[in-house]
């Protein structure tokens, strides 16, 4: 498009381009989506580290093998004991991180979209906390003879989801004044978190010893002992909601813009904030039932996404891919190279600490200016 625009000189118009360049179209059919180049290329760097990092952990341990074993093994080939090692013993530990570790990041970046606030994670506003509560009471209340309400009878993966669900519908609550605003659900979820940590350390307090030491190990988020009953829900649960996710892409983009932007455009607010967190809040839930409260991958993850990418917001893939990423060379550092092998969330943890404060003063910089 062209505006006419007088020559000082001349005082004639002349024409003056306001054409915006647009990115290339990538048409099947009659599906026609936008082709993002960059972000395309990192999405399969991302992937690629993925399968290295593995193929690299299902090769370390107390019987090592090389990378080309391992592919051998995942292949189909390889020695009987090679295939024991690989496929029964160390494959559920490594694809759970990938799962967890893709799980906490695609909720971190839903969360972050909705309130548009990059401090915005499950971890941060309680609801990976409402999930440790939960679980926590199962483990310490219930194998005393006791009965925690109804989480006896739905299973630990069970009891963490019903605690997150819980812990968000009671923080959205709170957080609602003719509307959801990212800076006082992070605050009020800030509150919730303290609570539940606090009445979690009450639970292990007045718990018997044997049981404090099982949720105590739980609770600083470890893949230790994971099996395929654990990882495989967790899973279920990123593909459906993943995909889900994706599909509801351009919901989420135009959330990212404002609450009456999105009304213009003709997006049910309420209904679809609702059912986004309630997403966030089964992808959370989930991950942390199959291994604990793994903290600052959901913080974390979307935001190393978002500048790798460059993008508006936090890519949902993009995100997956980091936090899988990150999950799974955090066990890895945690099992080889550390002289104590020691759960993930402390590694996690130590390095998302960092993270956390530079955002913290990020955001505070960009309130001065």
């Amino acid at each position: 498009m062209t505006l006419p625009a007088p020559d000082r000189r001349t005082r004639r118009p002349v024409q003056i381009s306001t054409a915006i360049p647009s990115r290339p179209a990538l048409r099947i059919g009659r599906v026609s989506l936008v082709w993002r180049g960059r972000h395309v290329a990192v999405c399969g760097l991302l992937a690629a580290a993925a399968f290295l990092l593995l193929c690299v952990s299902l090769g370390r341990g107390d019987y090592p093998l090389s990378v080309p074993q391992v592919l051998e093994v995942l292949v189909g080939g390889g020695e009987r004991l090679d295939r024991f090692i690989v496929l029964d013993l160390r494959l559920p530990r490594s694809v759970g991180a990938l799962v967890v570790g893709a799980a906490l990041a695609v909720a971190g970046a839903i969360t972050q979209s909705l309130s548009r606030n990059p401090l915005a994670s499950p971890d941060i506003l309680g609801i990976t906390a409402g999930a440790g509560a939960a679980a926590v009471a199962l483990i310490v209340v219930t194998s005393g003879g006791s009965i925690v309400g109804f989480l006896a009878g739905l299973g630990l993966p069970l009891a963490a989801l019903t605690g997150g669900l819980l812990t968000a519908f009671v923080i959205y609550l709170l957080a609602w004044r003719n509307g959801v605003e990212g800076f006082r659900l992070v605050l009020i979820g800030i509150g919730a978190n303290a609570m539940l940590i606090a009445l979690t350390n009450w639970m292990l307090v007045s718990a018997d010893i044997n049981d404090v030491a099982r949720a105590q190990v739980w609770l600083t988020g470890s893949l230790n002992g994971a099996a395929w009953s654990q990882v495989a829900p967790a899973a279920l649960a990123l593909a459906v909601i993943g995909t889900w996710t994706l599909i509801a892409g351009t919901t989420v983009g135009a959330l990212r813009l404002g609450d009456d932007t999105a009304r213009s455009l003709g997006i049910r607010l309420h209904t679809q904030q609702g059912l986004l967190l309630a997403a966030a809040c089964a992808l959370a839930g989930i991950a942390t039932a199959a291994a604990g409260p793994i903290g600052f991958v959901a913080l974390a993850a979307p935001q190393l996404a978002v500048r790798l990418v460059r993008a508006d917001g936090p890519p949902i893939i993009a995100s997956a891919l980091t936090g899988a990423v990150l999950v799974a060379g955090s066990d890895l550092i945690a099992r080889t190279v550390l002289p104590v092998a020691l759960p993930v969330g402390l590694v996690t943890s130590a390095l998302g600490g960092p993270f956390l404060l530079y955002l913290l003063v990020r955001s505070n910089r960009k309130v001065s200016i």
